[in-house]
This record gives structure tokens, C-alpha cells and sequence, in this order.
């Protein structure tokens, strides 16, 4: 039988060694938290999780372009939605895990004080100056957006408002017959930085300062060509500009169209936001995110691997991510799908990185 002393020992050793248990873990997060990116990326990735929902008044052929933030012990999710006349609206949605996501009910974002019409490619972000959340979104003739105190309260949106006052000169001098798509937001400590490209070979970056937020935009006249492609489908469309988590190291990941007609994702690294960006993983034999480095279980249900986001490591206007098991939620859809672009039955699956360097 253990004595009183003997016993007192063996609780003080047990909790020593759970305190070094712990402990390990945290320190190889820590460390995890502060490596660069690889040179080369694998990913395997889920069925579809999110299918549109229908109702009387909404016939859904395709949910697509998704934005996530996990809050509160929810995922927040945001998506575009395109119904059988080829009408773009959004919607939103929220969860505790991703196996809920398809039962998740959706609510329809032109049922807001946003309101109805051309309204798509949402990223969420919450805008600590404020303390508001912030959803930016296209709205065929400019970058806008629309703010709310609750994330959780889709019904909160206030009315969509623009960034410009019309379309940047530039943009319209290099668009030819490309579209003003995709616009992301990323800020700094004194800056914020809006994003945008042209399905014509030219990434724009305008700027303004965090205080002027969102309003100092104007016109567009500092609006500059951050980065270009000679050829329009190897640096097509669907933006995201991140911080690479404790490092000096900004990724750009931009959705290209293969030799096959197939969608996927080329990576670029910049010391900075206004920096300049210089291929990581940039072809189609060699992708961030593509059939070429993607696995399933069984059949894969798609092999285009197209508009989304990476699981950020913060849900702040400092959109972080930390390089070590990635994960990235996108739209696919069933590579037997034909037809014209805005009737594909595009769904949202998730992908997470393997064989990850930490």
C-alpha cells in the first residue's frame, strides 16, 4: 500500500509530466507559427460539403467563391450563389464543424438591407479599428462592401456602399474585354490595401490609410498594376493576398485556366504588400492548389480547383496564415459538367495540406 508521502510523490511526478506533456505540443506550435513557406505543396481534399439551397423565390444551380472566418466557435461562411437565370446573389451561413456544413441552413443575403442584384465574391473580415465586420464584394461596376456589429446576425448587414467613386482610370485603360472582378482587402499597421483583377492578366492595388478606411479610396488614382501576365489565363482571377505568420513574407495565390480548360492556382511571394511578387508555385504542372498536387479518397469529384480562401489564422483586417497544414476551402464541380460558365453546378469542398515541412 502506497503511503501518504509516497502518494504526494507520485501526484507531483504525474503532474510534472502532464505539464511537460502539454507543453511540447504548444513550443512545436509555436515554432510551426514561425516558418516560411515551402517550395512545393500536396493537398487531399473532402467530398463537396456545401450544395446550394433552393427556396420559392431562389433556383440555385451552383454555390461558389466561399470566404470562412472561424468565431466564437463557428465557422462563418460566405458564398456566392448563381441560380438558373444566371443571376449572382450570396448567402451565409455558420456551423461548429465542417461535417455540419451541409445541413447548415443559408441565408439569402439579398433578403438584406444589402439588397438584391449583381452582388458576389465575398471576403469577411473583422476591421478592429472599428470593431465591425466588414463583407467586400463586387458589384459588377465597382469594389463595395457592406458592415455589420454581428457576424452571427446575417440580417445586420447594412446597405451596400462602394470603395470608389467610379472605376480607376487604369483599370479601364488595361481591361480590354476582361471583367473587374475579385476584390480582397488586406491591411498593415498604417495601411489598407484593396486588391483587385481584370480576367486580363493585371492584379490592381490601391491604398489607403487605416484611419481613412473605408473611404479613402476616392477616385482610384494611386490604383497601380501590382503585378501582370502577358498571358490573361495564367493570371486570371480570384485574388487572396496573405501574411505568412512570423515572417516577412506576404502570399499571393491567383486562380489561373489550364492548357485543358482546367482551373487552378498559381502562388507568388512578396517581402511586402506593395512589394514585388515573384513566382513560389507558378505553372500548371507545378500549382499551389490543381489536379497535379491534389488527392481524394475514391473518385475525385472535381479537377478544377477554383475560387475560395485559405483558413486564416486570425479573422482580423491582417487576413494571417500560417505555413504548416494549411488548409484551403474552394469550389469545384463534377468534371463531367458542361455548358456555359454561369450554369456549372460549382459546390465548396475543403482541402488540407499533407507531407507539410513542419
Amino acid at each position: 500500500m502506497a503511503t501518504a508521502r509516497t502518494r504526494s510523490w507520485l501526484a507531483v511526478a504525474l503532474a510534472v509530466l502532464a505539464a511537460m506533456t502539454l507543453a511540447l505540443p504548444a513550443r512545436a506550435a509555436a515554432a510551426d507559427r514561425h516558418r516560411p513557406l515551402p517550395s512545393g505543396f500536396q493537398w487531399h481534399g473532402t467530398g463537396p460539403l456545401i450544395s446550394p439551397q433552393s427556396d420559392a423565390t431562389h433556383d440555385l444551380v451552383s454555390i461558389k467563391d466561399p470566404s470562412a472566418v472561424f468565431f466564437h466557435g463557428r465557422w462563418h461562411v460566405f458564398a456566392s450563389t448563381v441560380d438558373t437565370a444566371g443571376h449572382y446573389s450570396m448567402v451565409y451561413l455558420n456551423f461548429r464543424n465542417w461535417s455540419e456544413a451541409g445541413t447548415a441552413r443559408q441565408f439569402y443575403l439579398d433578403q438584406t438591407a444589402i439588397g438584391t442584384g449583381y452582388k458576389t465574391a465575398p471576403q469577411v473580415f473583422f476591421f478592429a479599428p472599428q470593431r465591425l465586420w466588414y463583407l467586400v464584394y463586387q458589384t459588377g461596376n465597382n469594389a463595395s462592401y457592406a458592415t455589420n456589429p454581428d457576424i452571427s446576425n446575417p440580417a445586420g448587414w447594412s446597405a451596400t456602399k462602394n470603395f470608389y467613386s467610379a472605376m480607376p482610370t487604369i483599370i479601364t485603360q488595361n481591361i480590354g474585354k476582361g471583367f473587374w472582378v475579385d476584390m480582397w482587402v488586406i491591411c498593415d499597421n498604417r495601411n489598407c490595401y484593396l486588391f483587385s483583377t481584370d480576367d486580363n492578366g493585371h492584379l490592381y492595388r490601391s491604398q489607403t490609410t487605416l484611419r481613412d478606411f473605408p473611404n479613402g479610396f476616392g477616385d482610384g488614382s494611386n490604383t497601380v498594376i501590382a503585378a501582370s501576365n502577358p498571358n490573361r489565363f495564367d493570371f486570371y482571377e480570384a485574388d487572396n493576398v496573405y501574411k505568412v505568420a512570423g515572417t516577412h513574407q506576404y502570399l499571393l495565390v491567383m486562380e489561373a485556366i489550364g492548357s485543358d480548360g482546367r482551373r487552378y492556382f498559381r502562388s507568388y511571394t512578396a517581402p511586402a504588400i506593395d512589394g514585388t511578387w515573384n513566382p513560389l508555385t507558378a505553372t500548371q504542372s507545378n500549382p499551389f492548389i490543381g489536379e497535379a498536387n491534389v488527392s481524394f479518397t475514391g473518385t475525385a469529384w472535381t479537377k478544377d480547383f477554383s475560387s475560395g480562401e485559405m483558413i486564416r489564422a486570425n479573422i482580423d483586417q491582417t487576413p494571417t496564415i500560417v505555413a504548416c497544414h494549411m488548409r484551403y476551402v474552394q469550389q469545384g464541380e463534377d468534371p463531367s459538367a458542361s455548358g456555359p460558365y454561369n450554369s456549372l453546378p460549382w459546390r465548396i469542398g475543403l482541402l488540407t495540406q499533407t507531407r507539410s515541412h513542419c
